[in-house]
């Protein structure tokens, strides 16, 4: 979540040779055009996953039984494994329809670098999260905490300098705010803006709690501030008079790189929660600061996937889900054996998006209608070389103004190695509009080629020679790609409806239940959902 406290201030670069080396421009002669460009396309397993509006599946031919179950083998699928090992209980499954865990945290590789197919940060966590500051220590990204009892982040983790530049009026400058060439007006809109999200960010409801806040149920339920839910981010902006092309664009891209739809859909409690959910709390000098990786939050996936050694059956699709006689009767198919099998267990976590629980359990289709997922593609481009006018040093953010995508990362930033034979960036585009079911189907209708002309168009913009250096393009289609808060979504009653257990045996954990898309929500739903079933089922013993 990058909030542009880099407006005021920019942090400082890392002390050390790795860090200092980002900003030695390298002077190359220009490199043959590559030969034999390699273009491949993949995604989730949505074809599959369509299986599902049939149920043309086989009758089941073999049963398991087991005490617990969780159905989604992503962030909170993961983070429910671990939540069941901390309180002893080892005896469970994970059903995964794909090949892999992780979800929208998963990754790939080449022989340069491994890439994100998804998440690819975390911003340092508010002080307050202990579990998330717990799990955090257990993986050595934090590695202790100082006198003053702040967390200690290990440094490589953190994004090293320069983070971050924006390619605005045909030169690239720090920061992702566009301050080249600003008018008096536009940076007065600016300082205005910030000024209120700083007010934002510390104020507290009559109840005590922030205003907005991470995770997001605990938020205020300060009802005027929760009207804000009840109008787009872009009417908010209208009746507070900010007008100026430059600061609608750039809050414009901060919504799209977090909610995957613009300032025109989704709503203002989202927008102003963008800016304000994350305290800034969590190091003594109180600086923004992200966590990333070359794959993204695959690292923080893989952290999870130790508690799920062996307790795992990936290529399954759950297709039903129904109580009888106490226990849950779970029907999945295994793509693999091309066979269906029964899982008989006590208790069910459904960790799975609510586009797919209207599928496994009757009467849930009325109401999952209220959740709206923006789809995503992302395409990592493999290059001999990235030229530019070298007017501000590649960084781990690079953002075109004005472009169709969201700009693209440089998953080698962190590497210590940074002369690099090959290049290695990854181009994340949301599909941004009002009617987000066509752009889906836009987005699976179209062929690889298609999709290598827009996304060598867009950073052409700021590369006009990059297509004589591609290697190689990998382009990953997300039809679901995260879960988008339209007005009235975040705190009505299908959200509310859609989290509720079934009969003190099916839970539900997902970030599309808190609204937002983001790895903190996604892992507070797995512990909570485990919370509330041992409870239950403490209660029934």
């Amino acid at each position: 979540m990058k909030s542009g406290e880099n407006y005021k201030s920019r942090r400082t670069f890392l002390k050390g040779i790795a860090a200092s080396l980002l900003l030695i421009p390298l002077v190359q002669s220009c490199k043959q055009k590559a030969t034999g460009l390699l273009l491949r396309l993949t995604g989730t397993n949505h074809i599959l996953g369509h299986r599902l509006w049939a149920k043309n599946f086989p009758k089941p031919v073999r049963e398991i039984h087991i005490p617990y179950l969780i159905v989604g083998g992503g962030i909170a699928g993961l983070s429910a494994a671990r939540q069941l090992h901390k309180k002893g209980i080892t005896d469970f499954l994970v059903v995964e329809l794909e090949d892999h865990l992780g979800g929208n945290s998963s990754n790939g590789e080449n022989r340069y670098s491994k890439y994100p197919l998804g998440a690819h940060y975390l911003p340092l966590p508010n002080f307050q999260d202990k579990e998330l500051l717990q799990f955090l220590g257990e993986t050595k990204i934090i590695t202790g905490y100082d006198t003053k009892g702040f967390p200690v982040f290990d440094e490589e983790q953190l994004t090293f300098s320069p983070q971050e530049r924006l390619y605005y009026k045909n030169s690239w400058q720090e920061g992702l705010v566009p301050r080249l060439g600003a008018t008096q007006a536009e940076e007065e809109q600016f300082r205005r803006f910030f000024d209120k999200m700083e007010f934002f960010r510390k104020a507290k409801g009559l109840d005590g709690a922030y205003l907005f806040d991470i995770p997001l149920v605990l938020s205020s339920t300060d009802h005027e501030t929760r009207l804000l839910d009840t109008i787009t981010m872009l009417e908010w902006m209208d009746r507070n008079g900010f007008t100026t092309e430059a600061l609608r664009n750039y809050i414009d891209y901060c919504c799209r790189d977090d909610y995957g739809l613009g300032i025109a859909y989704v709503s203002a409690w989202a927008g102003i929660h963008y800016f304000c959910g994350r305290k800034h709390d969590a190091t003594a000098d109180k600086k923004e600061n992200v966590l990333t990786w070359a794959e993204g939050n695959a690292r923080l996936a893989s952290h999870l996937k130790k508690y799920t050694d062996q307790k795992t059956l990936k290529k399954h699709l759950v297709y039903q889900a129904e109580i009888k006689n106490d226990s849950v009767v779970i029907a999945a198919f295994d793509s693999e054996k091309q066979e269906s099998v029964t899982i008989v267990a006590d208790r069910v976590i459904l960790a799975t998006p609510q586009f797919v629980n209207q599928y496994l359990l009757t009467g849930r289709k009325e109401f999952s209608k209220a959740f709206h997922y923006a789809p995503w593609l992302l395409a990592t481009v493999t290059v001999t070389e990235l030229i530019d006018n070298h007017s501000y040093p590649l960084c781990w953010d690079n953002v075109i103004y004005d472009a169709k995508g969201l700009g693209y990362i440089y998953d080698q930033h962190q590497s210590l190695q940074q002369l690099q034979p090959k290049k290695v960036i990854t181009y994340y585009h949301s599909f941004s509009s009002a009617n987000i079911p066509q752009s889906r189907r836009e987005l699976y209708k179209q062929d690889k080629e298609y999709w290598k002309r827009q996304v060598l168009s867009d950073l052409s913009k700021a590369h006009p020679d990059i297509e004589q250096y591609v290697e190689a393009i990998d382009i990953h289609l997300l039809g679901h790609g995260m879960i988008s808060p339209v007005p009235g979504f975040l705190f009505g009653k299908e959200k509310e409806q859609a989290g509720q257990s079934i009969g003190n045996r099916i839970y539900f954990a997902h970030s599309d239940l808190a609204g937002i898309s983001i790895f903190e929500e996604a892992f507070h739903q797995g512990i909570n959902a485990v919370n509330k079933m041992i409870h239950d089922a403490t209660l029934d013993s």
